[in-house]
């Protein structure tokens, strides 16, 4: 995977691999990417793409929008949602969904909480989050950036930047550290299939993991 890599190659790549490939990856390279706490409402969601951000705040005595962004993305897109981590206020629900499915937008992550819940699950769209809870966000939340670097999950989530999620949880990815956490996620993940077919073969955990140099893959640079 090189910097000339295209969106379909780097999305391709990022596919082939799990959370936990590229979290290794990621503590390997000494990259904060793990988005705590943001997890998906199905354990089957897996989600790959590339971020559009928006960051919420509280209302005041304008009570401002929560966005009317839905129709302008499409496939590869990722909504991500910085709502400060309210529990008490949603920020995504049933017609939102609806419409990002038409669209084939890629999936959304949430720092706080969605609603109508069935309608990601039936359709299959990825949605990660803190949980659900029914409560509106009209009036309680506004809209106070676009575009613009968010906090997801203690993460710093850029534009650009690449989300990957399963049932493990979501990780963030700076877009410019794409090729080589790729590199680094495929050598790892790699070694574990050579260490599983050795232990498969009768061949005890430790010696396999020396045998591939597991350790070293491990180390951070």
């Amino acid at each position: 995977m090189t910097t000339t890599s295209t969106t379909e190659q780097i999305t391709t790549a990022l596919r082939a691999l799990s959370c936990t490939d590229v979290s290794d990856a990621l503590d390997r390279l000494g990259i904060a990417g793990h988005c705590l706490g943001i997890m998906p409402l199905d354990r089957s969601f897996r989600l790959v793409g590339q971020a559009w951000t928006l960051r919420y705040g509280p209302v005041g005595r304008d009570p401002g929008t929560v966005g009317d962004y839905i129709d302008d993305l499409g496939p590869g897109d990722v909504v991500v949602l910085d709502n400060q981590g309210r529990l008490d206020a949603t920020v995504w629900g049933d017609l939102l969904t609806y419409t990002a499915v038409r669209n084939g937008v890629a999936g959304t992550v949430i720092d706080g909480v969605c609603r109508d819940v069935d309608r990601s699950i039936t359709t299959a769209y990825p949605v990660f989050s803190r949980g659900n809870w029914m409560r509106t966000g009209k009036d309680r939340v506004r809209v106070e950036g676009i575009g613009e670097p968010v906090s997801i999950g203690g993460v710093r989530v850029e534009p650009g930047d690449w989300l990957l999620g399963d049932g493990d949880g979501v990780l963030c990815v700076p877009a410019g550290r794409i090729g080589e956490v790729i590199a680094a996620a495929e050598e790892i993940r790699d070694a574990e299939e050579r260490i599983r077919e050795a232990v498969h073969g009768g061949r005890p955990l430790r010696a396999a993991r020396e045998e591939v140099g597991y350790h070293r893959l491990q180390t951070k640079r």
